[in-house]
């Protein structure tokens, strides 16, 4: 029975569909139904983020982070889907590839910021995520180009004269 609007509801469920209230049952009441992990994933989305078209949030670099990303994004109660990435070659079985991930356009702002707040947020939200390379890492890149064009030119001026 919902304490708002004292309407009866079964046991199962979750809200009142009279006035949206949740809905909270005495101990010893059990559902009609075991609560599978499907159930429980759905339990925790908060209806307010679970309207308006799918927008994309998140890019991952395999189907292990799109579900971290997920994970994430499921303990704010922000639903989301994950699709691989257009123009990839990969079998639909392998793990590997890249990933989308996608929230309803309600969560999606709230999405955007947790992954964000995260530690490695600017990879993990971003576009592809290549902004995380380590600045000595860059630096020895050059380093090695610097070599390798000077080993080239001495080479070719030993050649020369």
């Amino acid at each position: 029975m919902c304490p708002a609007c004292a309407a009866a509801h079964e046991p199962a469920e979750r809200f009142c569909r009279d006035c949206g209230l949740p809905l909270v049952h005495a101990p010893g009441a059990t559902a009609f139904e075991p609560l599978t992990e499907a159930r429980e994933r759905a339990r925790k989305v908060r209806p307010q983020y679970a309207e308006g078209p799918l927008v994309r949030v998140a890019f991952a670099r395999h189907q292990a982070e799109a579900e971290l990303i997920q994970g994430l994004l499921l303990e704010e109660g922000v639903p989301s889907l994950v699709k691989r990435s257009r123009g990839f070659d990969v079998p639909d079985f392998l793990a590997s590839g890249p990933r989308d991930i996608f929230a309803p356009a309600s969560g999606a702002e709230v999405a955007r910021d947790v992954l964000a707040s995260t530690p490695a947020g600017g990879s993990i939200a971003g576009d592809g995520g290549g902004g995380g390379t380590p600045q000595w890492v860059q630096a020895m890149a050059v380093v090695v180009a610097v070599v390798l064009l000077a080993g080239s030119a001495a080479g070719v001026l030993a050649v020369l004269f």
